[in-house]
């Protein structure tokens, strides 16, 4: 889950727009979404290799359809939060110039 959540922070950070994260809120700018985005995905790898490591042998299984199931899930929520509250519709640098050309990450 966590490697999927990096997704829409790192297009988000190359696109140079403006994403909800936890470290900054709603102000959270393409340098603070790809810090997100690098945090979830290296929280994702030592998981992945925790468990890989528990058991080399086994496979995933039953485990690879639940995480598509969840990941499927949260694509879907996240669809779903931008279609109703439209947060990341516009790119940093207008809604910086729209509110006074303030300097953020």
């Amino acid at each position: 889950m966590l490697i999927a959540n990096s997704a829409p922070h790192l297009a988000t950070a190359v696109a140079g727009r403006r994403h909800l994260t936890p470290l900054a809120g709603r102000e959270s700018g393409p340098v603070v979404n790809g810090v997100w985005a690098g945090l979830n995905i290296a929280a994702g790898v030592l998981l992945l290799r925790r468990k890989r490591s528990a058991a080399p042998a086994a496979r995933w299984d039953g485990d690879l359809v639940a995480f598509e199931a969840g990941y499927l899930g949260f694509a879907l929520w996240m669809a779903g939060s931008e279609a109703a509250l439209r947060t990341n519709w516009e790119p940093a640098t207008e809604l910086q110039e729209r509110r006074g050309g303030g300097h953020g990450a």
